[in-house]
């Protein structure tokens, strides 16, 4: 068997798609959180993973000549840097001799550096089981009820016209790409291959979703990645079984008249974005919708488009359809614990606002008093031992300076271990990758308990399952939101639930929040049935740390459509005058 760690895929890999070579490799041999970091100040680390407790650091080299002596220095310090056990250089080009003398010199010294050669990755790939990992583990990849029948609805979408489309609508958290990456792979085994392409509109979302799909591909399937920064050869891509590309590069090459080849299978990834000229280019080029076109999947959370209406131009209705409420209703993500608190409204000051329409920025300025970090760590410090062994959070913070601080206060009170991750600072300070990396290795593997985050852990970044999501100084979107919950939806072994806090500073949270609960007591009482069901997943109003059901009245009287207030941007007049403001909610902040 020839497998995709071959003299073909080694010798036309750009450094980039090196990289991501041993990533597969070693997600297949069954280490755990691989990370490829390298990048500008990456610290000398390319690769990051853990295997039976033990960190693994890999500096990858795809250079024309032998790897000298000079590299092992940095690899050293670089697994210092990192607290990495066992340190790795991966040559295509091989060694030196006075790298191969370094080493045994070093070993005599109990350091023990690894060196990975072409033959050497060669001889690995070929020891590789044919069958792909969702095979070969079927208890880690089995699928859940709604997942294995929107499988089995994708492929007897294709058996029944191979030239039609399909429409996955899935929330966050429920699988969608898994649901994808194995109707694909039934597919192919059922059609004895043809190439597929995956198809999504940012950078970031091509790299996540080629990773994604590395269990179910078998070990003799190559995979590529097309976009700005890196491709094989356009004449090249017919020897490539998975082709992960950018919309923005496949429609640059249609509109250049490239000769691409045929693909059985077009998955679109956000497939709300379809409808723009770029990417019905795309689909147009690549013969979608024809009489002998490929197959098209669409995955997406929402079935709208941005700027509004439907996707029936591309597909009939969806062959799954699970919003989040119906997610948390059903049992398919884990059960919320979401508890909005209200300490900080200044309801007084509503009365003075003049006019009738307000902007939430405007509301946000009015209603909110300055925030109180010691009850947030102390509320933190409760759930936390609520939550008891297992516990891991994300405190999501509007500033560094604030992220510091929630740190430091969390660390004071000593019942877990807490540092702040950001990627710039407001006064433009950056967080070192080798900092940044390093935080979330050791999140990872459990040596820190919450990460206090600014600006990233929304998407794009591998972290592990939270089972405490704590919202504290943000500014309302409901993309953004969505993401950050999602980081404690997914359902995980021994996890009963997610505790979400939100300490609210922004109007269009309470929207979120009220729409929330009440999408979840739609399966409350109504004339002629009365009795309320017992949901596990609810949203509570808290003030003082007791349920405060007044408050959560007023708002949903006072903000009404809450769809569009939640939607609303910072400055669009969409609030109208507070209702009743003399009954409006009393009471003191705490201290």
């Amino acid at each position: 068997m020839t497998s995709f760690l071959s003299d073909f895929s080694l010798s036309v890999s750009s450094w980039q798609a090196f990289e991501r070579l041993i990533s597969r490799l070693l997600v297949v041999e069954g280490y755990s959180y691989v990370a490829v970091v390298g990048q500008s100040g990456d610290g000398g680390a390319d690769v990051l993973a853990t295997k039976a407790g033990r960190r693994w650091l890999f500096q990858v080299k795809k250079l024309s000549t032998p790897v000298g002596a000079d590299v092992v220095d940095r690899t050293i310090a670089a697994a210092r840097s990192y607290r990495a056990d066992i340190p790795v250089i991966v040559s295509k080009s091989g060694f030196t001799r006075g790298l191969l003398d370094l080493r045994a010199s070093l070993a005599t010294e109990g350091l023990r550096l690894q060196l990975w050669d072409h033959d050497s990755l060669v001889r690995r790939g070929q020891r590789l089981p044919r069958e792909s990992l969702r095979l070969r583990e079927p208890d880690r990849y089995t699928p859940r009820p709604y997942q294995e029948a929107a499988v089995q609805s994708l492929v007897n979408s294709y058996l029944q016209d191979r030239a039609g489309s399909a429409l996955v609508v899935l929330a966050t958290g429920l699988g969608k790409t898994w649901v994808a990456a194995e109707a694909v792979r039934r597919i192919s085994q059922l059609s004895q291959g043809g190439r597929v392409l995956i198809l999504a509109h940012t950078n970031p979302l091509v790299y996540q979703l080629e990773r994604a799909f590395w269990p179910f591909l078998s070990s003799d399937k190559l995979c590529a990645i097309v976009n700005g920064d890196e491709r094989p050869p356009w004449g090249d891509l017919e020897r490539f079984d998975m082709v992960v590309g950018s919309r923005d590069t496949f429609a640059n090459a249609v509109a250049s008249g490239v000769s691409l080849p045929e693909f059985r299978v077009v998955v679109v990834d956000e497939c709300h974005h379809l409808g723009a000229d770029t990417y019905e280019a795309v689909l147009d080029g690549l013969n979608v919708g024809g009489s002998d076109g490929p197959f098209l999947i669409g995955l997406t959370a929402t079935p709208w488009r941005p700027g509004g209406g439907d996707l029936d131009h591309r597909f009939s209705e969806p062959v799954i359809s699970i919003d989040l409420i119906k997610g948390l209703q059903s049992g398919y993500l884990s059960n919320v614990d979401y508890r909005m608190y209200t300490d900080n409204v200044d309801w007084d000051a509503l009365s003075h606002l003049k006019g009738s329409k307000f902007s939430p920025r405007a509301i946000n300025r009015t209603m909110f008093l300055n925030q109180w970090d010691d009850a947030v760590v102390h509320r933190t410090q409760e759930a936390w031992a609520e939550l008891g062994e297992g516990a891991r959070g994300i405190v999501f913070c509007g500033t560094v300076a604030h992220a510091e601080t929630v740190a430091a206060r969390i660390n004071a009170l000593g019942f877990t271990n807490a540092a702040p991750i950001y990627s710039r600072s407001s006064a433009g300070v950056t967080m070192s990758p080798v900092d940044r990396n390093s935080l979330l290795l050791d999140f990872a593997d459990g040596r820190i308990g919450i990460l206090c985050a600014v600006d990233v852990l929304n998407e794009g970044v591998d972290v592990p399952d939270v089972n405490l999501v704590v919202f504290q100084r943000v500014t309302h979107s409901r993309r953004i939101f969505v993401q950050q919950l999602g980081r404690g939806l997914r359902l995980a072994a021994g996890k009963t639930k997610v505790v979400v806090l939100d300490f609210v500073s922004d109007v269009r949270r309470f929207a979120a929040g009220l729409e929330l609960q009440q999408g979840l007591d739609q399966a409350g009482p109504r004339p002629g049935r009365p009795v309320r069901l017992d949901l596990p997943s609810r949203v509570t109003f808290l003030r003082a740390n007791e349920e405060d059901s007044d408050s959560a009245t007023f708002l949903r009287e006072w903000l009404g459509d809450l769809g569009a207030v939640e939607d609303a941007g910072e400055d669009v007049s969409i609030l109208r005058y507070p209702p009743k403001i003399a009954s409006a909610p009393k009471g003191k902040r705490v201290k």
